[in-house]
């Protein structure tokens, strides 16, 4: 197992590229299940979560093959319908493959998922909007069997807009007879850019981005050759790292229309944000403003970003207050933020942070996925040595870190851990 040292307490300058999104990587990949041939996917990172879809796919019969920035998917031959515990324990987003296999074989065999435990994150949205478009689900020791003779078009209202849910749904539409319309659906651009990956295959989408999406399914798709859009929270942890550090960072290659609530409220903390036709300039202040946040389904504040942001905030100036309303465990970084002398309390889904003027290097551990990008965005402002065990967290959705912070002048380096 690896860890990751850094010596903080430098003010980082430079320039960044971000790689692919893998939340959007991740569902356009799978969505190659749908359509008979070889796909071809540009800007996908080179992530472990990448990785394990590949062999989730391979496992199903697809033809998966990586190189730099690109997947090629080879689907003519679909000949197993079964997503095993081993893959899926791992990754939550492999509850994906449940949609697409059910509409292209008519039955599918998928455990429950699995991924950071930041939260139930239940999946009985997925499902019941499943077996609105005539599946029939039955749940059997930990997996979830789904099968229907065809899937048809429905009228599907989601309780809660379930990014994941929303992606499974609109899969599963493109290929069902008759129209479905998914209301209260999420909102996210990757979700956008599913739509506009399916759309590229022949689907029929309309209202991706909106609360209301309507799919005119179709007999067969074509497969996919797409592009990626860039990762929105890879874009704001440089952000809030330009922030902590002072630091001037520009950044390459993002969308910023689609980090409007995080620049609202880091240019409200003291940040310098400018947006540059090679992308956007972030400036750090010598010491941020504390901010309240509440994180919200997009276009509201991210979850994703809820840690980072936290991080910053542990040496602004004043007090702030962060809601979090998505994940009910998604505080679990605190622990460690406060071994880094920062002063958060917590009642229920709600902490209190009172900036202090500096945070001090610690042994901390990641533990999840967002946690890890906090102690990082931590540990480049801090004084001295901050190390962070149980790295593989951050390898499942940072692509090559370490290079692209050494590259803004940062002292870190990753290294064997004897833990």
């Amino acid at each position: 197992m690896d860890k990751l040292v850094i010596n903080g307490g430098k003010r980082l300058k430079g320039e960044v590229t971000i790689s692919g999104a893998k939340n959007a990587a991740l569902p356009i990949m799978v969505s190659s299940i749908l359509a008979s041939g070889e796909s071809t996917i540009q800007r996908v990172p080179e992530l472990m979560d990448v990785m394990t879809m590949g062999k989730l796919l391979d496992n199903l019969g697809a033809g998966f093959h990586y190189e730099p920035g690109t997947a090629v998917i080879n689907t003519a031959h679909i000949n197993n319908h079964v997503a095993p515990y081993d893959l899926v324990k791992t990754m939550r987003a492999s509850v994906l493959v449940l949609g697409p296999l059910l509409a292209r074989t008519g039955k599918a065999r998928v455990s429950l998922p699995g991924g950071c435990a930041i939260g139930a994150r239940p999946i009985n949205l997925h499902l019941m909007g499943l077996e609105k478009m005539g599946a029939t689900i039955e749940l059997d020791r930990g997996y979830v069997n789904a099968s229907a003779k065809g899937l048809r078009g429905s009228a599907i209202y989601l309780d809660m807009p379930t990014v994941t849910g929303t992606e499974n749904l609109l899969m599963a539409a493109s290929l069902a007879k008759g129209t479905t319309v998914i209301e209260n659906a999420a909102k996210e651009p990757e979700v956008v850019d599913l739509a506009n990956a399916l759309s590229s295959m022949g689907a029929r989408i309309s209202g991706a981005g909106e609360s209301t999406i309507e799919v005119e399914g179709v007999d067969e798709l074509r497969p996919l050759h797409y592009s990626v859009i860039p990762d929105r929270v890879e874009t704001g942890t440089f952000m809030t790292i330009a922030g902590i550090t002072g630091g001037e960072i520009l950044i390459k290659g993002c969308r910023p229309e689609h980090s409007e609530a995080l620049i609202t409220k880091l240019r409200e903390a003291g940040l310098e944000i400018e947006i540059e036709s090679a992308g956007m300039r972030v400036t750090g202040p010598d010491r941020p403003s504390a901010k309240d946040i509440k994180t919200m389904p997009y276009p509201g504040f991210p979850t994703d970003m809820q840690a980072q942001f936290m991080a910053l905030m542990a040496v602004a100036e004043g007090t702030s207050v962060i809601r979090e309303t998505i994940f009910e465990n998604r505080f679990m970084h605190v622990a460690e933020l406060r071994r880094m002398g920062a002063d958060i309390e917590i009642e229920g889904g709600v902490a209190t942070v009172r900036g202090v003027p500096k945070l001090n290097g610690a042994d901390v551990m990641a533990t999840d996925l967002r946690a890890s990008a906090s102690l990082i965005v931590a540990g480049l402002g801090a004084e001295g040595r901050t190390t962070i065990h149980r790295l593989y967290h951050l390898d499942r959705g940072y692509e090559r870190i370490e290079e692209k912070l050494k590259g803004l002048g940062a002292t870190v380096e990753r290294m064997k851990d004897a833990r």
